[in-house]
């Protein structure tokens, strides 16, 4: 994983320093909530309901034990004894004291680490997928390539205040883990006939309050020319999009009100005079970021026939069906670590949990975990050896409920429980939805689902591309949700169409329950959910839950 130089570790410190002394000026009221809030925001700290929130970078999901070894530390010291992984793949802590922020950056940084560009309007976390460098369908590793575009955005005086935040995406294999389509900017790496690397362009994807599919506005773009087709791309969206009204200032609004094709003709335009400056890329500049990514020490090992354990360990056999995947190196796999047990929010982790996770990492996997946007944790360079061993470790610490891909591993945000702009609770609503579907075999039976759900319409889980998304809603003072059907992620993302009329809390559970029933008698054979939307459309869902509630 990349390590930082002495000019990274130069720029983190002075961050923090800087940002003490203006959180010093706005405790000692020297500094007004309106000058303070744009400070705060570029260095990760939210004011939710009841907390201040911060919000840690982890870049392309990339976490080394010693880093999660510190975040036990600070949820401990600072915290409540847990932290919650994001869809973005970084970490929050929902109670930290203002006062303290920035003690915690100075401890953060001391292990590479820093909040700077997690909130405000800026350039955000660049995301790929989690088995990045270690999928078998992967062309290219995209770490090296997420990194590039993290030195380049990182405190880019041009783009330090957009119309509005904006979130970038890089994946490297033929399925797309990262979904790049509802990105402001997702890149898919290619080649071309000659061979020559490059990378297709989606721009102006979005899920939010007007979710939105990236249109592909280059089909080619060679390689050596990322950084200045995404300068243009940024400085076109700068000069054009909306500042008069922040649900009108996303990149998808300016793409859809100038259509795609001349929008492309802009940036092509502002490209022109950067294309072949001093931001195209090298060789030699490519190589150098590409060394922090060299595969670590794998031993010469085979692939492992699992057919008797998995006889002699049902449980085992059940969660490595769900909660392992293949690797590209023979005699390794990479582990799923389930953070979506019943009753404890989906995404949670305590201190605890972080410090075993960072022993498993260093014992099991080159010391290196990565979170995911389902907000688990992977650890992805496993021997096939030592699958069993790990499995009862995991189980001991509460990681290995066998649910990645299933309805139980539910994707929530915290929802009303914690965050100021939420119409309803997210929490109780996944942990009843779990409860509803306990039974591991009804599970299986089930098989591969999305379930998404929601707070409010920021779309913090991503409620439109769940094959099964829930989304809060404010009706009369009421919380209510309203569920939606049909979306999708990969390399085809669809956006999901509402059921209908929304769902008062208590009715979520047996609304779950009808659509799952109506799926499991009109499937063909193993077909998954989404299949079957497709083939059969909204209408017998519709029929069988508003008949059911009326």
């Amino acid at each position: 994983m990349y390590i930082y130089d002495k000019y990274d570790q130069q720029i983190v410190d002075e961050r923090v320093a800087q940002f003490r002394d203006q959180t010093n000026r706005y405790l000692a009221g020297d500094l007004s909530e309106d000058e303070y809030r744009p400070l705060r925001l570029q260095n990760g700290v939210y004011i939710q309901r009841y907390a201040p929130m911060l919000r840690i970078a982890v870049p392309y999901g990339l976490i080394s034990s010693s880093q999660l070894r510190k975040l036990a530390h600070i949820a401990r010291q600072y915290d409540k004894g847990y932290a919650h992984i994001s869809t973005r793949q970084n970490f929050q802590f929902n109670w930290p004291e203002l006062e303290d922020i920035p003690d915690i950056l100075a401890e953060l940084a001391t292990v590479q680490m820093h909040a700077i560009q997690t909130s405000g309007n800026c350039i955000r976390n660049t995301t790929t997928d989690q088995f990045a460098g270690v999928a078998k369908d992967e062309l290219i590793d995209p770490r090296p390539w997420c990194e590039i575009i993290r030195q380049w955005s990182t405190l880019h005086p041009e783009f330090h205040h957009l119309p509005r935040k904006f979130k970038i995406a890089v994946n490297g294999a033929k399925q797309d883990r990262a979904v790049i389509e509802v990105h402001d900017i997702g890149l898919e790496a290619t080649h071309n006939k000659e061979g020559i690397l490059g990378f297709r362009v989606f721009v102006g994807g979005g899920l939010g309050r007007t979710p939105m599919i990236g249109s592909l506005i280059n089909e080619f773009l060679p390689w050596q020319h990322l950084l200045t087709y995404l300068e243009a791309i940024l400085r076109v969206y700068n000069r054009y999009g909306r500042r008069d009204n922040k649900y009108k200032a996303r990149i998808k609004i300016l793409v859809k009100a100038l259509t795609p094709e001349v929008f492309a003709e802009k940036v092509a335009t502002e490209w022109a005079f950067t294309k072949d400056g001093p931001m195209t890329l090298t060789n030699q500049e490519v190589t150098r970021i590409s060394n922090y990514f060299i595969a670590p020490a794998y031993k010469d090992a085979e692939d492992l026939d699992f057919s008797q354990l998995d006889e002699q360990y049902p449980g085992f056999a059940r969660w490595r069906k769900q909660n392992t995947r293949a690797h590209k190196r023979a005699g390794y796999i990479a582990v799923t670590l389930s953070l979506k047990t019943t009753a404890n929010p989906p995404g949670d982790i305590t201190d605890k949990q972080l410090e075993a996770v960072a022993d498993l990492a260093d014992n099991y996997s080159f010391g290196e975990a990565r979170t995911t946007h389902a907000q688990n944790l992977v650890l992805a360079d496993v021997e096939q050896a030592n699958l069993l061993k790990l499995w009862k470790l995991l189980r001991e610490q509460g990681f290995a409920t066998p649910n990645i891909g299933l309805l139980s591993n539910i994707i929530c945000c915290p929802g009303g429980d914690f965050c100021s702009l939420a119409n309803a609770k997210s929490i109780p609503i996944a942990e009843a939805i779990q409860r509803r579907f306990e039974d591991l075999d009804y599970l299986f039976d089930i098989g591969e689902l999305d379930l998404n759900i929601s707070g409010c319409m920021n779309a913090c889980s991503h409620h439109h591309i769940g094959n099964i998304g829930i989304l809060g809603v404010d009706k009369k003072g009421q919380e209510f949700y309203q569920v939606s059907l049909g979306g999708e992620i990969g390399l085809n993302t669809q956006l999901g169409q509402v059921l209908g009329p929304s769902f008062a809390q208590q009715e979520i559970p047996e609304v779950i329950e009808q659509i799952i029933k109506v799926y499991l008698e009109q499937r063909y054979s193993d077909e998954l959910f989404i299949t079957t939307y497709q083939r059969i459309g909204m209408e017998p869902f519709k029929e069988r839950i508003y008949a059911k509630n009326n």
